[in-house]
């Protein structure tokens, strides 16, 4: 019990600290149970965080802050109908044109497995290639059951798209409007004494902001350079591969890993071993390494920094709770871990054995 006591006292002995951590706790609780149904005031707020970096170098240039905001909100909004009206529909056909042609590339693929017992009989049989095109099959019974599910939930599902279409965009623009008035109500209903949450806040707002601002120009570039090279080299689905490339940069380590096997997939289906296909894998891979190696220095510096191990792990557990968002926000959330243990305060307390005997 007296090491119990103990480590109470030592960790847990500043009242801010106790504040804190009930505050942080409290948080988690609320997004774990109620993300759902906040998804499109959480996702609102998130993107109002990335433009108060925008509002705030034009307020520095002298411009009001109302007018700041709507120039923003504007450019904001030019943005997502560019998205929505430009590359959406390129990308639903090309989605389109993929599904109408993965019967013939199934079909090739099946064809260049069971050449493989006739080359390589010591290594491979045709036991083993008719269990692997067994589960292929069944995969692929599953995947067409899931988007035949999909496809009979899609009213709802335009429905929610319609809903947060239109709500989000008054959400960001009211975050931005008012955000002292938020960040006054905020601060009336926290304790007065906030010295180590005012510490731990600076840290990870430096962290995440640059984190995520960064990761935004990450994936347009690496977008951009991924497409640009598909297009020239004539490869298929050269803009929804693109994009692939573009959002794997969000999932570090892992999502590399993963969006390689459909862009060099598509690349055999469509030239086989060939030197167009050399050629392409060569620039992909060109891509990749400059990516790790000089953007993400360049964007990002020591802003994080975190093992590999810690980055896996983050990612894992973020994304087990909050999906798509917990991914692309695994290693902010970490960061913000590790600058609430890095300026946590330890109490020291006296050990019994180190103390003198009392004559």
């Amino acid at each position: 019990m007296q090491v119990v006591t103990d480590w109470f006292k030592r960790y847990l002995s500043d009242p801010q600290v106790v504040f804190l951590a009930l505050f942080l706790i409290i948080g988690f609780v609320v997004v774990i149970t109620m993300g759902h149904m906040l998804t499109p005031v959480l996702a609102s707020l998130v993107i109002a965080y990335l433009l108060e970096g925008l509002v705030r170098t034009l307020e520095r240039r002298g411009i009001p802050r109302m007018a700041a905001v709507l120039v923003v909100f504007t450019a904001f909004m030019v943005f997502v109908a560019a998205v929505l009206f430009g590359l959406m529909p390129l990308l639903s056909r090309q989605v389109t044109q993929l599904g109408q042609q993965l019967p013939s590339m199934i079909g090739t693929g099946q064809q260049a497995l069971m050449r493989l017992p006739e080359r390589y009989p010591e290594l491979v049989s045709t036991a083993q290639i008719e269990e692997l095109m067994g589960a292929i099959r069944t995969e692929i019974a599953a995947f067409g059951q899931t988007a035949l599910s999909l496809s009979l939930a899609s009213v709802v599902g335009v429905i929610t798209f319609v809903v947060y279409v239109i709500l989000m965009p008054l959400l960001v623009f009211f975050f931005l409007k008012d955000k002292k008035l938020i960040v006054r109500w905020v601060k009336g209903i926290l304790p007065r004494h906030r010295k180590f949450a005012r510490t731990v806040w600076h840290d990870v707002d430096l962290q995440i902001g640059n984190y995520v601002r960064g990761k935004f120009w990450e994936v347009v570039i690496v977008y951009a350079a991924s497409f640009a090279t598909f297009s020239a080299m004539q490869l298929n689905f050269a803009m929804l591969l693109g994009v692939l490339v573009g959002l794997s940069v969000i999932i570090p380590y892992i999502g590399a890993a993963v969006v390689t096997f459909p862009v060099l997939l598509i690349a055999w289906f469509q030239w086989g071993w060939t030197a167009d296909f050399l050629w392409l894998t060569v620039a992909y891979f060109i891509i990749q390494a400059l990516d790790g190696n000089v953007l993400v220095p360049l964007l990002f510096s020591e802003v994080v920094n975190l093992h590999p191990v810690a980055i896996i792990v983050a990612i894992l557990v973020f994304g087990g709770f909050w999906g798509f968002w917990g991914v692309f926000f695994a290693i902010p959330l970490a960061t913000l871990v590790q600058a609430v243990l890095s300026a946590w305060p330890v109490q020291e307390v006296a050990d019994e054995e180190s103390q003198p005997e009392v004559a």
